[in-house]
């Protein structure tokens, strides 16, 4: 489903936008991204008492909207990706997200409770809001999610002092729909624009990679956390490049 909205061209060039004019046609295509912010809920209010999830005490996914007792425990998500992979609400509304697609034989296990939290075309960033009160799901989504993150500030450190000099750069993602894939290379060029940055990079990726966090060893945001830049397009060059975001 493409949603009538995509612009004709990327902005501010004659660039044709992917998917444009196919708001009539059923086309299944692929992208990649990565799990965010995962925070479990009781009756509205987060595990740590931090935070609470506003206008909802029990889980909204689509089983419990229809259920009589919904869930009043469950686990929130936000799923980094490209705007040009999930463009809207329309879309979000037919995507179906495969979570722990390691290898080819990996469970089917996903979420299609779907919706867009931000949106923006010019960064081609976008980031999706999902839900569940799948038990086994939630907890699996937090301990990898708290382990990722050890390990990224780990690496972080490492690489900080030496990170200009190696340039090492890395993508997860799921080319052509498969399961999981590494690709390593370098940044070639990393571009400011605003308080944001744009990359290109060597890294090899295929289409499916859309949406692919790109990590840069030694980088992280002015919030103290990983970047936002997301895999967006290859180049005639025959580089890669991000969208735009926080590094």
């Amino acid at each position: 489903m493409s949603s009538p909205r995509r612009p004709k061209f990327w902005p501010k060039t004659t660039q044709p936008y992917p998917f444009y004019n196919m708001s009539e046609k059923r086309n299944l295509r692929t992208g990649s991204g990565t799990v965010r912010c995962v925070t479990k809920f009781q009756d509205g209010v987060s595990q740590d008492g931090r935070n609470k999830d506003v206008g909802h005490t029990n889980c909204c996914c689509r089983k419990c909207n229809v259920s009589e007792s919904p869930s009043n425990v469950y686990w929130t998500l936000n799923v980094f990706t490209a705007t040009h992979v999930v463009f809207d609400d329309i879309e979000a509304s037919h995507t179906t997200l495969r979570l722990f697609y390691d290898r080819d034989d990996s469970p089917v296990i996903s979420l299609d409770e779907v919706g867009v939290s931000e949106a923006n075309i010019e960064n081609d960033f976008c980031s999706l809001y999902c839900v569940t009160c799948d038990e086994t799901v939630g907890n699996k989504l937090m301990e990898m999610y708290e382990h990722f993150y050890k390990v990224w500030l780990k690496f972080y450190r490492k690489y900080l002092e030496s990170r200009s000099n190696h340039k090492l750069t890395f993508i997860v993602s799921h080319p052509h729909g498969c399961s999981k894939q590494v690709s390593v290379g370098q940044w070639e060029d990393m571009y400011k624009v605003g308080d944001r940055s744009q990359l290109t990079y060597t890294t090899c990726t295929c289409p499916g990679s859309s949406g692919a966090y790109v990590n840069c060893l030694g980088y992280k945001n002015s919030f103290w956390t990983w970047s936002e830049c997301v895999h967006s397009k290859s180049l005639k060059s025959g580089l890669n490049s991000s969208g735009i975001g926080y590094l």
